[in-house]
């Protein structure tokens, strides 16, 4: 059976021109032994290999650590393929999914700043600010890209700035490993991610205030016309009063 084995729209450079090229053939091998092959167990798989590349800067050094996070970040791919060519794609694993790559990600943090911690050149003082901020902006990125989807949907507008999604921050963590940059390459997530978070902030502001107008503009018309009760016609006014937990 020929299974269509495929990316997401969302995918980012890394992901759509390194790395799916490379997990489209492992998916495909995957199916080939593994007819009904579970996208779950695959991001569980994924995880723990995500886990064993961010250990691997404490036991075997940021050469081997830095292949095997480029790696992880390849195969987090195939769930995600599974689910699609098998058609079950689900709320729970995209969850799951999302879950656990934020602990490989501060995983990888963690054991790279114990890492630099154990050489002498470094200060701590730096390296204690510059691996928060790293850190942070890591997860604050995720999290502002999930609570404006939650709120107002993947909207094209939003999305269009999408330039510390994972598969980057994986690949420059990558280069940084090989190229023995470790601390530079902290710093460069730590100002890649916050630069991210303020510009989804300011494009969040930019379409509420568009939809907004779009409300005002149609009631102020519905009055003209005489019409006593008009129906909202911003399509995120539900989500704009209600009070959703925290994504």
């Amino acid at each position: 059976m020929k299974y269509k084995i495929s990316g997401k729209l969302s995918d980012g450079p890394v992901s759509r021109y390194i790395n799916r090229p490379i997990s489209t053939r492992i998916t495909s091998f995957v199916l080939h032994f593994w007819k009904d092959a579970s996208p779950n167990i695959m991001t569980i798989i994924a995880f723990l290999i995500g886990i064993l590349s961010a250990m691997s800067y404490l036991f075997v050094g940021p050469l081997i650590a830095g292949i095997a996070v480029q790696i992880a970040s390849i195969i987090d791919g195939v769930d995600g393929e599974i689910a699609r060519a098998l058609e079950k794609r689900s709320n729970f694993g995209a969850f799951l999914d999302s879950m656990l790559d934020r602990f490989v990600d501060i995983a990888i943090i963690i054991c790279i700043t114990v890492y630099l911690a154990r050489s002498q050149y470094v200060n701590m003082e730096v390296l204690a600010l510059v691996s928060l901020l790293a850190l942070s902006g890591t997860i604050l990125v995720s999290y502002a890209r999930g609570k404006s989807q939650q709120l107002f949907g993947e909207n094209p507008e939003i999305e269009r700035m999408n330039f510390a999604t994972r598969d980057v921050r994986l690949f420059i963590i990558f280069l940084g490993s090989i190229l023995g940059f470790l601390l530079e390459t902290l710093i460069l997530l730590a100002i890649m991610t916050y630069l991210q978070v303020l510009v989804r902030m300011c494009l969040v502001a930019k379409y509420y205030k568009t939809i907004s107008r779009q409300s005002e503009k149609s009631v102020e018309i519905a009055d003209f016309k005489g019409i006593s009760k008009v129906e909202n016609t911003n399509p995120f006014y539900d989500l704009q009063q209600a009070q959703p937990e925290d994504f």
